[in-house]
Parts: structure tokens; sequence; C-alpha cells
């Protein structure tokens, strides 16, 4: 009942209720009559009402429930008055039936009526009661005056009955302050008391559950349902059922009673840990699907978020409906315990075989296995080796330093790979697609090796050094203090340079070159070339001279 639309007006009420006897239709109105004419084609009958007088009436009003005419001409017939040369049958059934209902009226008993407003006047509303009209006052109907109320559905208490004018008084603002009465009363002891009362759920809306509590309906909002959080209602109660409440707070003014159903039960987060810690295993069922995670429910009025990426090993989970179902049971983890933010974290994969576990147990560190490209990145791809992803680094795809994954590979290519590093505490397996073919440095070492001159191209200018090409598009480093007697400054790319290979590393594809040195190893070579033309020059006389002289 929405008493907000409720209007009081300070009227005289009896004066209101003689205005309305004195409209409203008096005994001598009722009359028996004759019928004289009835006229089906102007659905008709004329009635001769004394006097000398006739009437009209409409002709429906002679007729049974099943339509067929109930009188004939020269039948007497009891009508209602209701001038201009107009009757009515019904009226005066009506009338009989009130004076009938009046005769027998028990004022020591109490009569609460329903009915249909069906007309308006000044001093209120006629009240239709299975064909008896009742009267009532504007100020006791606990009506507004702004909205026409014809048509609409009351609940009132008779309040007064005149058996001289044959007017029955209705109430309707008696049995609403009755109400509110009981209302107050209920709701002062829900308040005082403050204890939980069993209560009906009446209706289920998305902002929650409306309660009858002792006759009076309260509103438990969806967040004063669960210690949980916010809940949809209709996921865990439906009409009918009986829950406790807890009466949180009236607002006298709107007449809303708030309730509270966590409020009448314990909070598990009062004594948490005394239900559970982390590292236990417990059984949970799935109530929320999100593309982010699952909230499963761990009974005890406790609810857990399991983020996706707990759900399984496979780091390439899409969305956690491809891996559960809704209102489905599982095994979980209990991994964090947020008690100021009343948040439980747990974990699923925890639970299952460690697919690195199964994958060192088949392989090791140089073994040679085919994996699936999952995704490819700036800095290289992920490769998918059974169950678990290793990562091919760019500078691990080919000798070809131009070469990087964006370039030869694509998500879903077969690749053939060596495993060159298995990181089994941080879950990470080390890949080589390059390692399965030879070094261009390694070729290069057959016809060359520490000492050997050779000239190269600047391709790159560092703070250490300078990057060279060799033959074959292979790369030497130039260290700054191996540059000497060229100046860093004054080298520019594409430049040659000419040196002596000071370090040769084929497994690592690495080379140094030296300027330096090869300024003082074309110094030696040249003391060497000397020394041997000088011992050509010599003749066996000059070895043997001395020998000779003797």
């Amino acid at each position: 009942m929405k008493f907000e639309d409720i209007e009081i007006e300070d009227v005289d009420f009896e004066a209101m209720l003689e205005e309305s006897f004195k409209k409203s239709e008096s005994k001598s109105d009722l009359v028996t009559g004759t019928v004289v004419k009835i006229d089906e084609k102007d659905n008709i009958s004329v009635v001769d009402i004394g006097g000398g007088r006739d009437a009209t009436l409409a002709l429906d009003e002679l007729r049974d429930e099943e339509g067929n005419l109930a009188f004939n001409v020269g039948d007497t017939i009891d009508v209602v008055n209701l001038g201009r040369g107009r009757i009515s049958h019904k009226a005066a059934l009506s009338r009989a039936a009130l004076n009938e209902f009046i005769a027998e009226y028990d004022e020591d008993q109490e009569y609460i009526i329903e009915g249909v407003i069906t007309k308006t006047n000044k001093g209120g509303y006629v009240v239709d009661c299975d064909g008896l009209e009742f009267f009532m006052p504007r100020t006791l109907s606990y009506l507004s005056s702004k909205v026409d109320p014809t048509g609409k559905k009351v609940k009132a208490v008779i309040v007064k009955v005149d058996k001289d004018k044959g007017s029955v008084v209705v109430s309707r603002k008696e049995l609403i302050e009755r109400d509110k009465a009981k209302t107050d009363e209920i709701v002062a002891e829900l308040l005082e008391k403050k204890e939980p009362v069993v209560g009906t759920i009446k209706k289920i809306t998305s902002y929650g559950m409306f309660v009858d509590v002792g006759g009076i309906d309260g509103l438990v909002h969806y967040s004063q349902i669960s210690h949980k959080g916010p809940v949809n209602p209709s996921k865990y109660f439906s009409e009918g059922d009986q829950v406790n409440v807890i009466a949180l707070d009236y607002d006298k003014k709107k007449r809303h009673l708030s309730l509270s159903i966590k409020d009448a039960n314990p909070d598990p987060w009062a004594d948490i840990d005394s239900i559970i810690g982390v590292g236990d295993t417990v059984t949970a069922t799935v109530s929320n699907i999100e593309p982010y995670g699952v909230f499963v429910d761990l009974g005890e009025d406790l609810e857990a978020f399991l983020h996706v990426s707990e759900i399984s090993w496979d780091k390439n989970v899409k969305h956690p409906k491809d891996y559960l179902e809704l209102n489905s049971e599982i095994n979980v983890e209990v991994i964090e315990i947020d008690k100021e933010g009343r948040r439980l974290r747990v974990s699923l994969k925890n639970l299952l075989p460690k697919p690195m576990d199964a994958f060192t147990a088949e392989h090791k560190v140089g073994d040679v296995v085919t994996g699936t490209v999952t995704s490819i990145t700036d800095f290289g791809a992920f490769v998918k080796v059974g169950t678990v992803e290793g990562l091919l680094h760019n500078q691990e795809i080919s000798w070809d330093k131009a070469k990087n994954a964006k370039s030869e590979l694509k998500v879903g290519d077969e690749v053939e790979v060596k495993i060159i590093k298995i990181d089994r505490d941080a879950g990470k397996i080390s890949l080589s697609k390059k390692a399965l073919e030879d070094s261009p440095v390694k070729a290069f070492a057959q016809t060359h090796k520490n000492g050997s001159i050779v000239t190269g191209t600047v391709k790159d200018k560092k703070d250490f050094g300078v990057f060279i090409s060799l033959e074959d598009n292979i790369d030497a480093l130039i260290r700054t203090e191996d540059l000497h007697p060229l100046k860093f400054d004054e080298i520019e790319k594409g430049q040659e340079i000419k040196g002596v290979i000071s370090f040769i590393d084929p497994n690592n594809d690495r080379i140094r070159v030296s300027v330096k040195r090869l300024e003082r190893q074309e110094e030696r070579d040249a003391m060497e070339q000397l020394n041997l033309e000088q011992d050509d020059s010599m003749t066996l006389g000059d070895a043997f001279g001395d020998k000779f002289k003797k």
C-alpha cells in the first residue's frame, strides 16, 4: 500500500455525509410499475410508473444472464425513479438487496468489505460490493483527489448504517490506520529486540527480496543477503521460502522496513582462522563464471575467487567456461586469505600434475623436439612441446642476425628445435632452431685461425668497439683498445679495415679482430722475412770461414 499517495482533508464529515444522503435516492424513489411496451428494435421498454406517467427503461435491464427477456407486456416490475422519465430496474434490485443487508445488519459484528469504486461525488465515493452500493466519504478514503479512483479496488470496514435513510458508510482509513498501528507495533518490537525472526519470501526482484514478518513486508536488499557480498537473490531463494531475518531500520516517512538475512546468521569471517587456512584443499561449487575467472561457493557462507591463471598450467586459457561448468563441484587449494578485504583466493592448477615435472622426466638439454608455435612476440616465439611451452628467442632463430620470429614464423607452424636450457624451478624452457644448423663461424674456422689476416667492412659502431663484416656475411668485433693506430672517432660505416684474428669461438659464433696486433704481426713478419733473406745470402765460406782460418 502506498501511504505516500494518501491525502487527508480537513472536512466536516457529518455535513458531507448529509449532503451525500440528500443526493442519493430515497426510499420513496422505489416504485412498482407495469410494462406497457417492449421495443426490441430501439432496445427500450416503456413502463407505467403510476400517476399517468410513463418512463423508458433500457431493454438490457429486463434480460436474464442468458440474454432472454425476463418480463413481458403487462408484467409488474420494481424500478427506481431516476427523474426526467428515466428509471432503473437494476437500481431497484440493488436497493432491495441493500435494504435486506441493512435489515440483517448486526451492530455487534464487524463487517470488512472489498469492492470497486464506481462513482465519485463531492462528498466521496460509491463502492460496489457484489451489487451492494456503499458510501465512502472522501475523508475516510485515504485517497488522493489528484487521481480519479474510479475502477480502483478497495478494502474498507463498515462504520455506520442508517436504516431510516437506507445508507451504509464504509471507511478505508480505519483499516489503513489499524494496519499502520499494527505495523508500528511490530516494527518497534523488531527493532527493540534485534533478534532473528522467521519470515516468508513474498517477492524476489533484481535488487532484493520482500519478506513478510508478522504480517508486514520488509525489504532485504541484495547486499544484505549473504556475507559473501552482493548476490543475485534468485540464485539462492524462491518465493515462499522461509528465512531468518533481523530488522535493521524503519523509515517512518516512507514506511519502509529494512531487513537483513546475513545479520541473522553467524559471520564466518569473525572466526575465519578456525574454518579455513592457506594450503587447505576444499570442495567448492562453481557459482559464477566470468572471462577473468570463476567464483566458487565454499559453504559456510563463504565465496572464493579462482583467477583464470589458476585454472590450468596451460598459459593459453582463453575462457574459464572451456574448463569448468556452472554448478559443478571441484577441489581447490586455498592460496590467499585477506581478512581485511574479506576475500579468498583459490587455485585449481595447484592440485593438478605439473607439466614441467612430466616434461623433465622425458626430456633433457640437447634433445631435438618438434613443437607448435603458439604466439609470436617482439623478442621471439613461444613453442608448445607436449603440454609445456618453451621460448625460441630471436637470437636462436637463425645464424643470420637479420632474421627473427616475426619474419620467419607464424602461429600454428610446426618447428623442429633443440632444447638448450631447462629451468625447472622457474618453469622455463629455452629452445633453439639455429642450433640444428652449422654455425657460419664453424665453417669459417676451417680455413682461418688465430693470427689469420682478414679485411672487413664496418657495419656498426658501439661504445666498446666496431663490428665489421667479413666474408660470407660473418661479423667480427674490433674492440676499442684493439683499433690502434686507427682513431675510433674517424671510423665510418662502409669503411674497410684490415686486421688479424685474435679470437675465434665456432660454438658461440664469435670472432674478434685486432688492428693493433696486425701492426705488430706485420713488423714481426717483416723481421722474419728480413732474417730469412739474410740467411739466404750467406755463402758456404761465410758459414765456415772461421774454421778454414783455423
